[in-house]
């Protein structure tokens, strides 16, 4: 059977992310390029939040945009308890830490050989850029399932 799927660009995507956590107000916001390091993801968004409430909410503001702008509803696991939430959009892989787990578990650090994009890429300005084109037409992609 063959199903559609959405496609985009996915720096264009993490860039959103990243844009989006610095709006939420979240700490210490990463997004690395780890396509050439694993076949997982394309990318990785990493970021941390004072309170649980504070990465539900981080979280919450995510998904809204991934689905109104690329049509990309993802999977989401740890919401309930808050101290790490991951956010799977297949080529951009989102994780959400309270910073006390996120010192825990020091995930950047598996990853120092991989690229940071510079944050100026996805601030409040390059992110109204960004916001303001209209969101992508999804194109669809036939794939086996």
């Amino acid at each position: 059977m063959l199903r559609s799927r959405p496609i985009s660009d996915a720096k264009s995507k993490a860039l959103v992310i990243g844009g989006i956590a610095l709006d939420k107000k979240a700490s210490d916001v990463m997004v690395l390029q780890i396509g050439h390091l694993t076949s997982i993801a394309d990318y990785f968004v990493i970021c941390s939040g004072n309170s649980g409430r504070q990465v539900k909410a981080i979280a919450e503001a995510i998904r809204q945009e991934m689905a109104h702008r690329f049509g990309d509803h993802g999977a989401i696991e740890g919401e309930t308890a808050a101290n790490w939430v991951l956010l799977d959009y297949q080529d951009v892989i989102v994780h959400i830490f309270r910073e006390e787990s996120r010192v825990y578990y020091g995930i950047e650090n598996m990853w120092r050989d991989a690229p940071q994009i510079p944050s100026t890429e996805y601030d409040s300005q390059a992110l109204r850029s960004l916001l303001s084109q209209p969101p992508e037409s999804p194109k669809m992609l036939h794939q086996a399932s």
